[in-house]
């Protein structure tokens, strides 16, 4: 891989990690109710503008299977991440996040009935151990920070079925159009609620530009990027991209926002991306 290579390689699982600082930004501004479908519409609009986006149709057999998809891949779990980082910092909720492949393999491995290999039991087991590490000093802080934690462990489990369920769609369609659709699915769905809290909107140019930087970069470039490098690299090295997230998310909020990141959490995050990988590869 050349130079060039590698960052486009890098850039998702980079725009990704500061998706979390981002809507923390936001958060100072937009009610979370409100996060969601702004991020979502910013993301279709962007994606529109791409043609490979627009210009597959889906067939009709297939078009309520992108209606599941844009709610259990986009519209609760994209609304989750806001309401959680009311009670959990950013640098935590990126941590966690490191574990999105460990959830996959365990509903790959429910809907396949099948037992995993025996690395990635191995591999399940330490990011288990690592996510629980994580999530320990956080927890400590109230039934607040509890309630953060287990939203943002609800949208992991429907990031783990929505991943699995967007793989066929995607290999018959390719992942721009189905993504596209699936944005706008998430929109309906999440606007009436944002529609309810407009008016507790305190407008600030800095969170118009975290949401704008939401929307276009996390929501929209990153995919484009992500499907681009999985045609050039393979999708195996080009989702390995994602293991930067937690690291961004997590240098973010201590550099940046100046959050306090427990030494426990770090090294759990360490052992929640080891297990992932792990948990990731395939048997061989």
């Amino acid at each position: 891989m050349s130079t060039t290579d590698w960052a486009r390689w890098a850039l998702p699982g980079l725009v990704w990690g500061t998706s979390f600082f981002f809507i923390a930004e936001a958060l100072e501004a937009f009610p979370a109710a409100v996060i969601t479908p702004l991020r979502v519409a910013l993301g279709f609009l962007t994606l529109g503008l791409v043609p490979a986006a627009r210009r597959t149709p889906i067939e009709a057999g297939d078009r309520w299977r992108i209606v599941l998809l844009g709610i259990i891949w986009m519209a609760i779990p994209l609304s989750l991440f806001p309401f959680a980082e009311q009670h959990v910092s950013s640098s935590v909720t990126g941590m966690l996040n490191g574990a999105t492949p460990i959830f996959i393999t365990i509903v790959a491995a429910g809907i396949a009935r099948a037992v995993p290999h025996t690395r990635q039991i191995v591999g399940l087991l330490v990011g288990l151990a690592g996510v629980v590490l994580i999530a320990l000093p956080a927890s400590g802080d109230g039934d607040s920070s509890v309630g953060g934690i287990v939203m943002i462990f609800v949208a992991l489990i429907f990031y783990g079925f929505a991943l699995n369920a967007a793989v066929p769609l995607q290999q018959k369609y390719g992942s721009l159009p189905v993504l596209w659709r699936a944005q706008a699915v998430a929109f309906v769905a999440t606007l009436p609620l944002g529609l309810t809290k407009v008016g507790e909107i305190h407008f600030s140019w800095k969170a118009m530009l975290a949401m704008v930087g939401l929307g276009v970069l996390g929501t929209a470039v990153a995919y484009v990027v992500m499907a681009d490098n999985a045609g050039r690299l393979g999708s195996p090295r080009a989702s390995a991209s994602v293991y930067l997230i937690p690291v961004v998310s997590l240098l973010l909020g201590a550099l940046v926002r100046d959050e306090s990141v427990a030494v426990l959490s770090v090294i759990g995050c360490v052992v929640a991306l080891v297990g992932a990988w792990l948990a990731s590869r395939h048997p061989g």
